[in-house]
């Protein structure tokens, strides 16, 4: 049964898993596991993005910016006189696009999951909700514990590398989960569990390829190698220093044993009082990582153009750039 309770009105602490250092481009630091300086890991979502059919996603950003611009002519004004094609300029419009997307709207649903993804911590660990909350939120949440209640919540919010992959990000849930499987078998273990407020209709393979990487990462203790976050020059400083392999080492451990087939979607639509669960076929999220990584290394691939050389002499050849 779900309880309240009044709980002061104070900014809520940092999780110990979000407060993993950052570079310029908010992407986890974190110490190689055979030791050396300190390197950006790609976030798990930002990593398998390249698998994903975008054109939905677009075609509503623009929507959002289109609506946004109405409600605000102010930004209209403000971007009338500059140059899409000026650095400095191309900075201010991205300020104003997104200035618009939230004017319309399109940041509140992000708002919301996250602040039902708190809620849902609350609810896992056994504490009262917040008597503030609304009598929708409340719907939800007990949706979650209903639909949730055969999961045995092992861990939260658990900060993990891929070395492989050189991926880093944060898992909602390890749950312990035994009765009826994917095909209607009995199954039972640890499952990579995941929270999905939103629409889950065209992302199915990027959520089984995030579960994945998830499923086959290493739990990373960053405050073994502590440094200010938030302190940029610090951050410069100690990305120039060098761990030994045996540091390293004792930063990562491995999992408590965890199924890499199947893991656990909880559909949680924000705001319907409703919740489901869905097995995730990690087989095929794995296969579509590894995708995901191949495609990652073509990118780099050179050589695709060259310039096109007409009547022009040895040493004319020879001074021209030979690819780009």
């Amino acid at each position: 049964m779900l309880n309240l309770m009044e709980i002061p009105q104070q900014a809520k602490p940092l999780h110990p898993n979000l407060s993993v250092p950052r570079d310029g481009w908010g992407r986890p630091l974190a110490v190689p596991e055979g030791g050396g300086k300190p390197k950006g890991h790609t976030r798990t979502t930002t990593f398998i993005d390249c698998i994903e059919d975008k054109s939905n996603l677009i075609d509503w950003q623009g929507r959002m910016v289109l609506m946004g611009a109405t409600k605000r002519a102010d930004l209209v004004d403000k971007a009338r006189d500059l140059n899409p094609d000026d650095a400095a300029d191309k900075k201010t419009l991205n300020l104003l696009v997104e200035q618009a997307k939230d004017a319309a709207g399109a940041n509140d649903k992000s708002r919301k999951g996250t602040y039902l993804h708190d809620l849902s911590e609350y609810v896992d660990r056994g504490d009262p909700l917040p008597r503030a909350i609304s009598g929708a939120d409340l719907d939800d949440m007990a949706a979650y514990m209903m639909a949730t209640a055969p999961l045995k919540v092992v861990a939260i919010e658990q900060f993990v590398i891929v070395p492989e992959l050189s991926v880093g990000g944060t898992f909602d849930r390890l749950s312990y989960y035994e009765g009826p499987g994917p095909d209607g078998k009995p199954i039972k273990g640890n499952f990579i569990t995941d929270t999905k407020t939103g629409s889950v209709e065209y992302g199915k393979l990027k959520i089984a390829s995030q579960l994945a990487v998830y499923s086959r990462g290493k739990l990373y203790d960053h405050t073994l190698f502590p440094v200010d976050a938030d302190d940029k020059a610090a951050i410069k400083e100690w990305k120039k220093r060098e761990f030994t392999a045996n540091e390293a080492a004792q930063a990562y451990s491995p999992l408590p044993p965890v199924n890499q087939d199947w893991g656990i979607v909880v559909h949680l639509p924000q705001g319907t009082g409703t919740c489901d669960l869905y097995w995730a076929d990690l087989r095929i999220g794995w296969a579509m990582a590894n995708l995901a990584l191949t495609i990652r290394q073509a990118r780099s691939t050179k050589g695709a153009l060259k310039p096109f050389v007409m009547q022009a002499t040895e040493t004319e050849v020879a001074s021209l750039p030979q690819s780009v």
